[in-house]
């Protein structure tokens, strides 16, 4: 073990993680894909008139840039009111049941204070329209609905081998 003569806790070898638990139920239905990766509060929204489209939407931590587009990279039409859209509320409200308002906050380094009706994410922003991956977030979706359709196993699973495995080193 390196000759430090410390015990390393080692890894259990599973196809199953570890997840953090939603601070609310939240409707799945609605957004199905929300995570906080890449610097972007990002996931996918269901289109409210459309079964068979969804929207990608994205924030960036930083400069609090966002985008919405469909599946088919169209733009989104509620984007052209010079401000976000109802799919970045609903990502946001889905992030923030998720997550809870704090982690969501500090992420997206803003500050929600309290002005009486509620901590507002959305409202603390100041960013503007800006062209983002898409794409990505997307694909990491459609991964993350094939993973869904695995099996039950004990053993390791090829397609979730990016999971973090072998000896944790501390």
């Amino acid at each position: 073990m390196g000759g430090s003569g410390v015990d390393r806790p080692v890894v259990d070898r599973r196809s199953v993680r570890r997840v953090v638990p939603h601070v609310e139920p939240r409707a799945l239905a609605k957004v199905p894909f929300v995570e906080l990766a890449d610097g972007r509060l990002q996931g996918v929204v269901s289109s409210g008139s459309d079964l068979e489209r969804v929207y990608v939407s994205s924030i960036e931590a930083r400069s609090h840039g966002y985008d919405c587009s469909t599946n088919n990279n169209r733009p989104c039409g509620g984007l052209t009111g010079g401000g976000p859209c109802n799919h970045l509320r609903a990502l946001v409200d889905a992030a923030v049941a998720q997550y809870g308002v704090d982690r969501v906050a500090r992420y997206l380094r803003v500050d929600v204070s309290d002005g009486g009706a509620g901590p507002d994410v959305l409202a603390a922003l100041h960013g503007e329209r800006a062209r983002l991956p898409a794409s990505a977030v997307f694909g990491g979706f459609l991964c993350h609905l094939g993973c869904l359709e695995l099996p039950d196993v004990t053993e390791p699973v090829p397609e979730l081998d990016w999971f973090p495995a072998g000896r944790l080193i501390v």
